[in-house]
């Protein structure tokens, strides 16, 4: 019996028909493209959790998380193990007095649409960040000069190799740009954040001001994974890549979009192997040219081609 074999029987005995294989991923990402994964499974308790820590161990199976999508690529060739989406049972909100707690499924957007509601201020930036409460806090998410650094009080996650949850205080989450120093194997189940009164009218502002803003700036209208790069010390990646004369660059159905340099839209027809060569061609032309070494803000998922030239 394969691995692949075992880990879906002890899947399907917890689970049943929910655990589905060959499952098509590339409608789960923003980028619209990329390969299967072998095996799927939607969590809807920490039940399904454990049960999927138990198959990964004994199928000694890699896996991977994702949330809403927006910052993976996924290889043509898909993924050989097991992916883990965060089902409903994960997307809940609850407000006690200035903090708002909710489940890691729940969408960054919609969590700060309910803050506001309740005239809670301080996560108008999220208005902006299209991904779910686990990937946001696990990637320190940011926007418009605020991050999810600045609002977590704590973080609850599942330890997969020990097939156990446990509560991680902001302070012990080793936050800093656009990451987070949590266990590789911890799945962010659900977080609290602490919030401040404020005038509803006035978050409403800005979070219009946000939104209005990634419409004139970012290419919504085309697939792709949000930013590719993040942004080097003293140094905005955008610009090193425009002024590398790579803006509006190709790779067969990749291109660096000419609305924004520091995406990468993706045609009909595009392969997850265009983006990653136009990616690789991008890095080396910065630090031929600048000296500066690009550090990809897109998870990359399943095995690719290794760049040449």
């Amino acid at each position: 019996m394969s691995d692949v074999s075992r880990a879906e029987a002890i899947l399907r005995a917890a689970c049943g028909d929910r655990v589905r294989t060959a499952f098509p991923m590339a409608p789960l990402t923003t980028f619209r493209i990329g390969g299967p994964a072998a095996l799927y499974l939607e969590p809807e308790s920490d039940a399904d959790l454990v049960a999927a820590a138990h198959a990964l161990a004994a199928g000694d199976l890699p896996h991977v998380v994702i949330g809403k999508g927006s910052n993976v690529l996924v290889s043509d060739r898909g993924f050989d193990g097991l992916v883990l989406r965060l089902g409903r049972g994960y997307r809940w909100a609850a407000r006690d007095g200035d903090r708002l707690a909710a489940g890691g499924s729940m969408p960054l957007p919609a969590l700060a649409g309910i803050a506001v509601r309740h005239a809670l201020d301080g996560l108008a930036f999220g208005v902006a960040i299209p991904a779910s409460l686990g990937g946001a806090v696990r990637m320190n998410a940011g926007a418009h000069e605020g991050q999810m650094a600045d609002v977590v009080v704590d973080i609850d996650v599942f330890l997969v190799s020990e097939a156990r949850t446990d509560r991680v205080p902001a302070a012990r989450a080793g936050f800093s740009y656009r990451r987070s120093a949590l266990p590789p194997d911890a799945i962010v189940t659900g977080a609290s954040v602490g919030l401040r009164p404020g005038d509803p009218a006035a978050i409403r502002a800005a979070m219009d001001d946000a939104r209005a803003w990634r419409r004139q700036t970012q290419p919504l209208a085309e697939p792709n994974c949000g930013s590719v790069f993040k942004n080097p010390v003293d140094h905005h990646a955008a610009r090193l890549v425009e002024e590398s004369g790579l803006k509006g660059a190709r790779v067969g159905g990749a291109q660096v979009s000419k609305k924004h340099a520091n995406f990468i839209v993706a045609d009909v027809g595009a392969r997850a192997q265009d983006v990653r060569a136009l990616i690789d061609l991008i890095r080396r032309e910065v630090e031929s040219r600048f000296g500066v070494v690009l550090e990809p803000e897109v998870q990359m998922i399943g095995e690719f081609d290794h760049a040449t030239g």
